[in-house]
């Protein structure tokens, strides 16, 4: 989805949105183990405060202040992106930014002093994953911990990308360091975020989903980013209604959830404007349709890629840093933020 640079970090736009296209040609390996007795979470459970938190890259796109976009936008919560590995085991911001001590901590500091909030997210597309850097489920969730315990997180999100989610053993070492992590840090909401197709998780996604439900992972939001489809059909909104129509029923039918209890535990993080596919553009109605099923289905989370692309284009403006389409300041940010749950 999202550029990492990790997506966010050295590519340009190429890497923000690419995943969900390249994902979609990931082989599928078949879970390994049986799925566990379904999850059996309260229906009625409210959705959490970071339910609206748009990514911002702080490393790259021109990024604004956080606060400046509090100010403007009404938005309380940020998904900062994106933790990379630094050629091992260890997290940094895209690599290579110290977790604290530097100006990523500044502006999460200075997020929470106006009111708000953060979910950290790691991976993206391009860069060092530590899914694939760190051996084993244990070494992983250290290092998931390691961000956790640097800013006090309430909520996790791994977006996984690229040569991290197509490869079986990877993904299931994600799902496994991600149970350690709910079990050590009661009460953290994680969100798992992938690429998509327009009926919903290709089969490697779909693979994914049950290998988290027979561990028997409680994940919070299983997430799409519903774009760069590769051709598609109707409005992006449309066309993103259908692929989280398909995810509600891959999680309803690897969890044993109700229909209701299956809403409650997906997500979108779409993208804003001209997406990384030629002809494919995302409008402000489309946020608009999502926005209403949202509401509607009581989904875990509305995000979107990313609050540095939601402004207009001006002369030489890089794509990063702007939707490529007519609009005023943060007009998708505004839309975001009306969803509650």
């Amino acid at each position: 989805m999202h550029k990492s640079i990790g997506v966010r970090c050295t590519a340009p736009l190429l890497a923000a949105a690419l995943g969900s296209a390249a994902l979609l040609l990931a082989p599928a390996a078949t879970a390994s183990a049986a799925p566990a007795a379904p999850l059996a979470p309260a229906a009625t459970a409210a959705v959490p405060a970071m339910a609206a938190a748009p990514y911002e890259y702080l490393g790259w796109g021109s990024p604004q202040k956080p606060t400046d976009v509090m100010k403007a936008a009404g938005v309380k919560w940020f998904t900062l992106a994106f933790v990379l590995s630094d050629g091992g085991c260890t997290p940094k911001w895209d690599g290579s930014r110290a977790l604290t001590g530097g100006s990523d901590e500044a502006a999460i500091k200075s997020i929470r002093a106006a009111g708000g909030d953060v979910v950290v997210s790691v991976g993206g597309w391009s860069g060092n994953k530590l899914g694939e850097k760190c051996s084993s489920a244990s070494a992983l969730a250290g290092a998931y911990q390691k961000v956790i315990d640097a800013y006090q997180l309430k909520a996790l999100d791994i977006d996984i990308e690229d040569t991290e989610f197509s490869n079986a053993t990877v993904r299931q070492r994600v799902v496994d360091a991600l149970k350690i992590v709910k079990t050590k840090n009661p009460g953290i909401v994680t969100y798992v975020t992938m690429g998509t197709t327009p009926s919903g998780p290709d089969a490697t996604g779909k693979d994914l989903i049950k290998r988290g439900a027979a561990a028997g992972l409680a994940n919070d939001g299983w997430v799409i980013m519903p774009f760069d489809f590769g051709g598609h059909s109707g409005t992006m909104g449309q066309a993103s209604v259908s692929a989280l129509e398909g995810l509600k029923a891959a999680v309803k039918s690897a969890y044993g959830y109700s229909d209701d209890a299956a809403y409650r535990h997906i997500g979108v993080s779409s993208m804003n404007g001209k997406t990384d596919e030629a002809g494919e553009t995302v409008t402000t109605a489309d946020f608009r349709t999502i926005l209403a099923y949202a509401q509607q289905h009581h989904l875990a989370r509305y995000a979107f890629w990313s609050v540095n692309r939601d402004r207009a284009c001006g002369a030489g403006t890089d794509a990063d840093a702007c939707s490529g389409v007519a609009q005023s300041p943060y007009e998708f940010t505004k839309i975001v933020v009306q969803y509650q749950g």
